[in-house]
Parts: structure tokens; sequence; C-alpha cells
């Protein structure tokens, strides 16, 4: 029997070597995406202090109550409008965009447009 390598520590690992790279400060803080099989989750973080800025989940009543179910295209792109909108309350208009160690594609590229259409530049 062949051992399959968990696909979660794969994008983990990935998601480290990119960290590497990749960090939040004041100015530029960092849009971190997080995506489960029933829904999608993101984050504004300034890796400087650790503190979360701001963050939107398609678990929220806002979101949850316009759409029938939080893992797909539509939903992300709920999210996306949400935290660029949460995002500019705070002042904030750039951001690093951490995509997590997933590829970009489907709902986590949703994600970046909407945010993208919504205002933030990254």
């Amino acid at each position: 029997m062949i051992n399959k390598p968990d696909s979660n520590k794969i994008r983990r690992r990935k998601h480290l070597r990119v960290r590497k790279k990749i960090t939040g400060t004041p100015a530029r803080p960092r849009l971190c995406v997080f995506r489960s099989n029933a829904n999608i989750y993101a984050q504004i973080i300034d890796d400087t202090t650790g503190t979360t800025l701001a963050s939107a989940s398609t678990l929220e009543k806002d979101v949850k109550s316009g759409l029938p179910y939080g893992g797909n295209i539509e939903g992300s792109r709920a999210v996306g409008k949400l935290i660029a909108e949460r995002a500019g309350e705070k002042g904030i208009q750039q951001v690093v965009f951490d995509r997590g160690g997933y590829i970009f594609h489907g709902r986590v590229a949703a994600v970046a447009e909407a945010a993208r259409e919504a205002g933030l530049t990254f």
C-alpha cells in the first residue's frame, strides 16, 4: 500500500514557504485567505504587531443570509467585497495578498477579484 501525502500538509508547507517572503506591515497589511469545503474566510493582518485588523467569512449572518451555501464562488465574491469594505472603513487601501498555499484559481481568485473591484489594491 502506497502512502498518499496529505493535501493539507502539502498546502501548509507551501504556505510556510510563501510566508518567508510575504509579511504584512502597517502600511501594507496582509490579506490572508483560508478555504474549507463549506466556507471561506479572509483576514487582514498586520504581522509587525500580530493583530487582525479586519475579517470576513461566509459564516457571518450578513453573508450567510444572502447565500444558500458558503463554499462556492458566489460566497467567495461576497467575502471579498465585505473584506474590502471593512478595510476601507479602517483606512486600508493597499494590501499584500496571501493565497494561503492554495492555487490562485476558483474561490481564492474570486475573493481577490471581488476585493479589487471593491477598492483594494495589491
